[in-house]
C-alpha cells in the first residue's frame, strides 16, 4: 500500500508542476498514446495503437488530432499500404516528454523526511482548525485563550518555516 501511495504521489507531484507550468492538458489516453509513439520502436499505426491500447481507432484518431495540433506527433499515409496511417514523432514531442520526465525525476526526489513534513503540517493544520471549531461551537462565550490558541495554531502551521 506505501508504494502505491509512493507512486501516486510521484506520479501528481509530476502533474501538479506540469499544471503549473501551464503545460499542455493531455488527458491519460492522449499521454498513453503519447508514451507508446515514443518510447517503443516504430512503425506506429492508429490501428496498431488502437489494438495495443484496446481502443477504437476513432478513439485514436481523436487522441492523434489533439497531438497533431500540440506538434508533438505528425501522420502521414503509408505509403506501401495506402490503408494504413503511420503516426510519428516530433521534435516538439520529444522536448515536450523530456521536460515532463524531469518533472517526474524531479518529484522522485522528494525525500521520505520531506513527506513526513508535509504529513505533520497537515495534521497540525488539521488539529488547530478542529479546536478552532470545537472553541466555536462550544456553549456559551468562547473563551479567548481557546480562540487565541486555536488562531495562533493556525497561523503557525500557515506560516511556512525557514
Amino acid at each position: 500500500m506505501a508504494r502505491n501511495l509512493k507512486a501516486l504521489g510521484l506520479w501528481r507531484a509530476a502533474l501538479v508542476a506540469s499544471v503549473r507550468q501551464d503545460g499542455p492538458d493531455l488527458s491519460a489516453r492522449q499521454l498513453a498514446i503519447l508514451l507508446q509513439v515514443y518510447l517503443t520502436d516504430p512503425p506506429h499505426t492508429v490501428r496498431g495503437l488502437a489494438a495495443l491500447l484496446n481502443i477504437s481507432k476513432p478513439a485514436v484518431t481523436r487522441a492523434l488530432d489533439r497531438l497533431s495540433v500540440l506538434s508533438f506527433v505528425k501522420r502521414k499515409r503509408d505509403t506501401e499500404d495506402k490503408r494504413n496511417v503511420l503516426v510519428q514523432r516530433t521534435v516538439r514531442g520529444s522536448v515536450f516528454l523530456s521536460d515532463f520526465a524531469e518533472l517526474v525525476i524531479a518529484a522522485g526526489a522528494v525525500t521520505e523526511e520531506d513527506m513526513a513534513v508535509v504529513r505533520a503540517e497537515e495534521a497540525l493544520a488539521l488539529a488547530a482548525k478542529n479546536r478552532l471549531e470545537a472553541a466555536l461551537k462550544s456553549p456559551g462565550p468562547a473563551t479567548p485563550t481557546a480562540v487565541e490558541a486555536a488562531v495562533v495554531a493556525a497561523a503557525a502551521v500557515a506560516t511556512p518555516s525557514q
